[in-house]
C-alpha cells in the first residue's frame, strides 16, 4: 500500500511499529514528529512539534495508538495523509482501507470489508468478509470479526475478543481483551465478559 516518502506524527510505542513496517518495506520516512521527543529512533530524525511546512510532499501517518488523541491530532495535519500496511497483511483487492489506516503484521481482511480513516488493525487480527470499521476505531491484536459486524466510530476491539456475525457496534465502545460479543452493543458501552455484557458507559472525553 505504501509507496511514497513519509512522515509520522507520534514518536512513542505505535509510532516505533509503524516506523519498523515503512522501513522493512524501504520506504524513506523523513521524520517524525512529536514534541515529547528528539534525537533518532530506528535512524530517523525525531523533529519536536509538527511542522507543516516541513517535507510537503511526504504522506502524513499520525501514528497514535489511543483512539481520541489520533482523531483530534489529524485534524490539525495539514498533509496529505498515506495508508500503511505490513507485506504479511492478507488483504483481499475486494476491501478498501481509507487513508491514515494502518494495518499490522499477519492481519487478514477480506472481501467487501470497508476500513475507514485512521483505523488500527493490529498484528494478527481476522477481519472477514462484509465488515465494516468506522474512522479511527483500533482493531487490537488477535481480535476476530465474522463476517458482516459493523464497528462504529472510535470503538477499540480489544485484543483476543471475538465479535460473532452479523453483530452491531456502536460508535467509542470498548470491547474487553478476550470478550465474545454475541449482542450488539450501544454507543460509548464498556463491555466485557464471555458472552459480553455491559459493564458501565462512558463519554468520548474519557477515551
Amino acid at each position: 500500500m505504501a509507496t511514497s516518502n513519509f512522515i509520522l506524527i507520534g514518536g512513542g510505542e505505535h509510532a516505533r511499529v509503524v516506523l519498523d513496517i515503512l522501513l522493512s518495506q524501504k520506504i524513506n520516512v523523513h521524520a517524525l514528529f512529536d514534541p515529547k521527543y528528539s534525537g533518532k529512533l530506528f535512524g530517523v530524525d525525531q523533529l519536536g512539534a509538527y511542522d507543516p511546512k516541513s517535507f510537503n510532499e511526504s504522506l502524513a501517518i499520525v501514528a497514535i495508538g489511543n483512539n481520541l488523541t489520533r482523531k483530534k491530532v489529524s485534524e490539525t495535519v495539514s498533509h496529505a495523509f498515506g495508508q500503511v500496511a505490513h507485506e504479511s497483511v492478507l488483504l483481499s483487492p475486494f476491501a478498501s482501507v481509507g487513508i491514515g489506516s494502518v494495518i499490522f503484521h499477519g492481519a487478514i481482511v477480506q472481501a467487501n470489508t470497508i476500513i475507514g480513516e485512521h483505523v488500527i488493525v493490529n498484528t494478527g487480527a481476522k477481519i472477514d468478509h462484509d465488515c465494516t470499521i468506522e474512522d479511527f476505531a483500533h482493531v487490537a491484536p488477535g481480535a476476530i470479526l465474522c463476517g458482516t459486524v459493523k464497528v462504529g466510530e472510535g470503538t477499540l476491539i480489544g485484543a483476543g475478543a471475538t465479535v460473532i456475525p452479523g453483530i452491531k457496534i456502536g460508535k467509542w465502545a470498548v470491547i474487553g481483551a478476550g470478550s465474545v460479543v454475541t449482542k450488539s452493543v450501544p454507543d460509548y458501552a464498556v463491555v466485557v465478559g464471555v458472552p459480553a455484557k455491559v459493564l458501565r458507559f462512558h463519554d468520548q472525553g474519557d477515551d
